[in-house]
């Protein structure tokens, strides 16, 4: 027995016509006649008296059409269910991001979500980069913000914002002269390093030994604020993403690189093959739409 039986079946005793029947489904009337045929056989009764030139249910007919007008509202209350669900797209959203995202992410593109959407729950969860990757590769989370390149092959990616890394110093550094920098003059300078953990650890890494010098690291931390803040005692110069060298007061010089310049590049990265919910979509939507319309930061 399945659901296209039983749709057969109402509308034939609807109709008591097989000819109507099968006008009103679009159907043919041997295919009509041969799946409530099946019908019958499974149930070892006779649902529908042939013999006048109306058809009409036996007694053991209304008692099964009772029971399958019931079971197709049920059906049709799933559907509508599932309908509506995706149209006020409820539920939740497991968001990962690095520590920097929420200061850069949170005022606007997330709060603006929440205002948006406000039957999705989003909780947010902070994470190195390359453990955002494996959480979103393993199904631990739904999403992650990130940065590029994506190392794991089960991901898709949504390119956000691509912005250049810039040098920070202490104001009287001797950078504060220079508006630009190529990377391979600070070969001699001491750097203050994010940890392993973080893909811009390897990003600057790989630059600096590509322009010919493997950078002195006198400090790393995991803490964007505390890399800036030891900065600006004089620990050593960093490089970091220009927007969050923005958010620091005058106790920082900016210094922007070239030869190379160097991009970081966030990105939205989501499971390829896990299902996403309503929820989930609705924030990719919002995202591609953010980023369409060239207002991600604004």
């Amino acid at each position: 027995m399945d659901i296209q039986q039983l749709r057969y079946f109402v509308a034939v005793a609807r109709h008591k016509n097989f000819t109507k029947a099968s006008r009103a489904l679009h159907v043919s009337q041997p295919s009509i006649s041969k799946r409530l045929k099946q019908l019958e056989d499974e149930l070892n009764a006779t649902l529908l008296d042939r013999s006048e030139r109306k058809v009409e249910l036996t007694d053991v007919g209304h008692s099964v059409h009772t029971h399958a007008l019931q079971l197709l509202q049920i059906v049709e209350d799933i559907y509508q269910s599932a309908d509506s669900l995706a149209d006020t797209a409820r539920g939740s959203i497991q968001l990962g991001v690095m520590p920097t995202i929420g200061v850069l992410l949170f005022p606007k593109v997330l709060a603006d979500f929440r205002k948006s959407h406000p039957q999705i729950e989003l909780f947010m969860v902070e994470s190195a980069g390359k453990q955002l990757e494996k959480q979103v590769a393993d199904g631990e989370i739904d999403l992650g913000v990130t940065v590029l390149p994506v190392q794991q092959d089960n991901l898709y990616y949504l390119p956000l914002l691509n912005e250049q890394l810039v040098v920070v110093s202490h104001p009287e550094h001797w950078l504060k002269e220079a508006t630009t920098i190529p990377l391979a003059k600070l070969a001699k300078e001491k750097f203050v390093f994010f940890t392993e953990e973080y893909i811009l650890h390897d990003v600057v890494m790989k630059h600096c030994l590509q322009q010919g010098f493997e950078p002195t690291i006198v400090y790393e931390s995991a803490l964007w604020d505390i890399v800036l803040e030891m900065v600006a005692a004089e620990f050593g110069i960093s490089i970091v993403p220009k927007s969050v060298a923005e958010r620091m007061d005058n106790r920082i010089s900016v210094t922007s690189l070239a030869s190379p310049a160097i991009d970081w590049q966030l990105a939205l990265i989501y499971h390829k093959h896990k299902h996403l919910s309503y929820a989930v979509q609705a924030f990719i939507t919002y995202m591609k739409e953010l980023v369409h319309n060239d207002n991600f930061l604004e």
